[in-house]
């Protein structure tokens, strides 16, 4: 007598739960790396978009100071401290925002900063999360971790 097979065997579905297992903790971390990169890339351009209204203020003979938010920034569920603080007359300057708040735990205490010069020219540096989880590659291209 010949009986069909139904179903699956308990080593099959033992063997299917092992392979998910074993995907699932090779893709949890990049995934959490990934969660981290795209944070700090978030609060990177979040506060690139500013340096418009900085250069109107300077132009106007403002010099822009305080909080980011004299700027226009809306606060951010990443961000818990920001600063802006530029010099009279000179036109350098800096704005900076720090990672905290729902950012991932890998980069809270992160402070990312922006640099203006006298001549107008700005760039972007990273002071890494002392947190212990921070990575350097959670720095976008154009704005390097700062030693």
């Amino acid at each position: 007598m010949n009986h069909a097979q139904k179903g699956f065997t308990l080593i099959e579905l033992m063997i299917v739960v092992a392979i998910i297992g074993i995907l699932a903790a090779i893709a949890i971390p990049q995934y959490q790396d990934y969660i981290a990169r795209s944070q700090v890339t978030r609060v990177v351009g979040e506060i690139s978009a500013l340096k418009t209204a900085a250069e109107e203020q300077l132009m106007r003979g403002v010099t822009p100071s305080g909080a980011l938010t004299t700027l226009g920034y809306t606060s951010s569920d990443l961000v818990n401290t920001t600063n802006l603080d530029f010099s009279a007359g000179g036109g350098a300057g800096t704005m900076t925002a720090t990672l905290d708040g729902n950012a991932s735990s890998a980069v809270q205490g992160a402070v990312v900063t922006l640099n203006r010069d006298a001549t107008g020219s700005w760039s972007c540096a990273i002071t890494a999360a002392t947190g212990g989880g921070w990575d350097d590659s959670y720095a976008p291209a154009g704005c390097p971790v700062s030693p």
